[in-house]
């Protein structure tokens, strides 16, 4: 299928949208066919620190849309945690549906200014605009431990900046391997009263199934999540390793790896496509 939007996959959804990240080809290919077991549309996800990684933007987004031309559901391009506005002139001129420019290390002033220039610039080229508040210091920014949105300030900042989504700060946290985050729902459904545009929970590996089909219940829309498919991607290649301790061929261990990815991503997307609790 042809890139779809962002916007459209998120405004379209009953219930929660998942947006998974991926670093290496064979992610890629998990998200996309477990999109396809689930028979649900997705957001492939492409971040600054993979862009680092991997030393440029412009392979793996030729790969991603190369594959999602291929893929039997709608899928959608979007960057990451982009803190660098060249990068994300990069992604919209790579075909990107969407991008999401990070500023919550930034004072709100200086954060306010340069998002809404980016989404100015962003919108004039028809790419969908993600944001998020925060505070100064630290990877997490908005999604340290114990940082909370504001309503009030969160309706402001997408007044002033003319968003399309906003990531909150509602007890999530980036980079958890255990699943044990406490999510303030009566914050979210705060939220979505007062913010005109859809939320986005980051740091959503590290949540439980059930507190995340509240989340979504509450108010959440987009769901992004990185870290809980890495550990089930690093647990089967691991498996596999050590099970055969002699083999070399990467093939060995990328194949379960991709296969144990790919049913976790239909499983977290049924999840969050569910009805009502």
């Amino acid at each position: 299928m042809p890139l779809a939007s962002t916007g459209d996959i998120v405004s379209s959804a009953a219930h929660g949208v998942g947006a998974f990240n991926v670093v290496l080809l064979e992610q890629l290919e998990a998200v996309l066919a477990g999109a396809e077991q689930a028979n649900s549309p997705v957001i492939v996800q492409i971040s600054e620190n993979a862009v680092a990684y991997r030393g440029a933007l412009g392979p793996l987004a030729a790969a991603a849309r190369e594959a999602i031309a291929e893929a039997a559901v709608p899928a959608a391009l979007h960057l990451d945690h982009a803190t660098r506005t060249d990068l994300v002139e990069e992604a919209v001129r790579c075909g990107f549906t969407s991008v999401m420019y990070d500023g919550s290390h930034l004072p709100w002033k200086e954060n306010v200014a340069r998002t809404r220039e980016t989404a100015r610039w962003c919108h004039d080229h028809g790419v969908w605009v993600e944001a998020e508040l925060g505070a100064i210091g630290g990877k997490d920014g908005a999604h340290a431990p114990g940082v909370r949105t504001d309503p009030g300030e969160a309706a402001r900042f997408v007044a002033d900046t003319g968003v399309d989504a906003l990531a909150v700060a509602v007890g999530s946290s980036h980079q958890m391997t255990r699943r044990t985050a406490e999510l303030d729902l009566g914050l979210i459904r705060d939220l979505r009263a007062a913010v005109p545009v859809p939320l986005v929970l980051h740091g959503s590996s590290g949540v439980d199934d059930t507190t995340l089909t509240h989340a979504v219940h509450a108010g959440m829309r987009k769901i992004n999540m990185s870290t809980h498919l890495n550990t089930v991607f690093t647990a089967a290649a691991r498996s596999r390793i050590t099970s055969q301790p002699t083999a070399v061929d990467p093939r060995g261990y990328l194949r379960p790896a991709r296969d144990a990815m790919k049913h976790e991503v239909a499983r977290m997307l049924r999840l969050l496509g569910e009805g009502p609790v």
